[in-house]
């Protein structure tokens, strides 16, 4: 055993390095284990800013200066951000609003519909069924509501965290932006000087996180909108509401989807009941997703290296069972970023095999010439 285990720290952390990033790695998640929560202003702050900084390199290749690219994608994140907040949450939160105003008719016209389903098909539902659904749904229902009720007390400390939130987001974005530079030179001090695999790990990221982040931005809207443009065309109820969610179960593969499947075909069903309405919003959504799954995704994400979906759900259920809804958002990022750190992870093996000195071929291949008797 004890073989065994000098044999894997001799293959994994014979480089100095090698323990330096692990300390690192280890001491960056106890602190955002302890300070995530305070702190979150300012992560989401330096994600929002890492995306701001690639479109203002290109227009600095463009040739315009460093003061005016930095001005012009401020002003328009600050209309993005002011749009976002004044516009689109307020509509979402009346149509939230009427939704839940609503719930208790919606509730008693799912359960007048639910008992007709032994009369329609008396080979599929019985009474006692259908009564014994609808005595476990109206359960379910007194404890979301008791829940509801609960939260909503509760939530004023919430309200005026995000209150707080949303002014020093804009305030932090400008600074990371302004002083980039200064702020990644004070971060590089605390660095080793000879860092090879630290390097090796940031460029891979930063092409593979950043590609998805913006991917995710785009496929968001595209999403989003697409629904919206069809879920008004059809005239289901909630429209906005259901297109926010639909764009934002992007975010989460496979589940994501899935997940809004509910939501959307519970609307359609009591506003219209089993009917061509229904078929159609099922057949609209179904189409919606076939289109983002085979053919948005793989233009947008062409150059990232997509996960295994077993990774996805994994990277799921691990960060958001630490960090909440915040790990289900950025579950695939920090899945990622692992991934990056396994693939330049160094070996014994992989040193031996670069460091191997090159055989020439051509040099082994040629016999010496014979010695010229004197």
């Amino acid at each position: 055993m004890r073989r065994l285990l000098h044999d894997f720290y001799q293959r994994y952390f014979h480089d100095d390095e090698s323990l330096i990033l692990l300390i690192l790695l280890a001491l960056a998640l106890l602190f955002l284990y302890l300070f995530g929560n305070s702190l979150a202003p300012l992560f989401a702050s330096i994600i929002i800013a890492y995306l701001m900084q690639g479109p203002v390199i290109r227009l600095r290749a463009l040739g315009v200066p460093r003061l005016v690219s930095f001005g012009v994608i401020y002003t328009l994140f600050i209309a993005a951000f002011l749009g976002l907040l004044l516009v689109v949450l307020p509509a979402v939160w009346n149509q939230l609003s009427r939704l839940l105003n609503e719930l208790p008719r919606l509730i008693s016209q799912w359960q007048d519909s639910l008992m007709l389903l032994p009369e329609q098909y008396p080979s599929l539902f019985t009474e006692q069924q259908v009564d014994e659904l609808v005595r476990s749904a109206r359960g379910e229902l007194t404890v979301l509501g008791q829940t509801m009720v609960t939260y909503s007390i509760a939530s004023i400390p919430r309200v005026i965290s995000l209150v707080i939130f949303m002014v020093l987001v804009p305030i932090l974005v400008f600074f990371l932006l302004k002083d980039r530079d200064p702020l990644v030179r004070w971060v590089t001090n605390f660095l080793p000087r000879n860092r090879p695999l630290m390097i090796k790990i940031w460029q891979e990221m930063d092409l593979q996180l950043s590609n998805y982040i913006r991917g995710k931005v785009l496929e968001i809207f595209l999403v989003g909108a697409a629904t919206y443009l069809v879920f008004i065309f059809i005239g289901i109820d909630y429209a906005l509401l259901l297109s926010v969610l639909v764009g934002l179960s992007v975010v989460v593969p496979y589940i994501g989807a899935t997940v809004v499947t509910v939501p959307v075909l519970a609307v359609a069903y009591v506003q219209w009941g089993v009917g061509s309405e229904f078929y159609t919003i099922t057949i609209a959504y179904i189409v919606i997703q076939i289109v983002d799954g085979n053919v948005l995704a793989p233009i947008i994400f062409s150059e990232t290296n997509n996960l295994h979906p077993i990774a996805v759900i994994a990277a799921v259920l691990v960060f958001g069972g630490i960090w909440g809804l915040a790990g289900v958002f950025f579950a695939i990022p920090l899945a990622t970023f692992v991934k990056a750190i396994i693939n330049a992870w160094p070996s014994r093996v992989q040193s031996r095999v670069s460091e191997a000195p090159v055989r020439n071929p051509a040099a082994s291949d040629a016999s010496p010439a014979p010695s010229r008797p004197r």
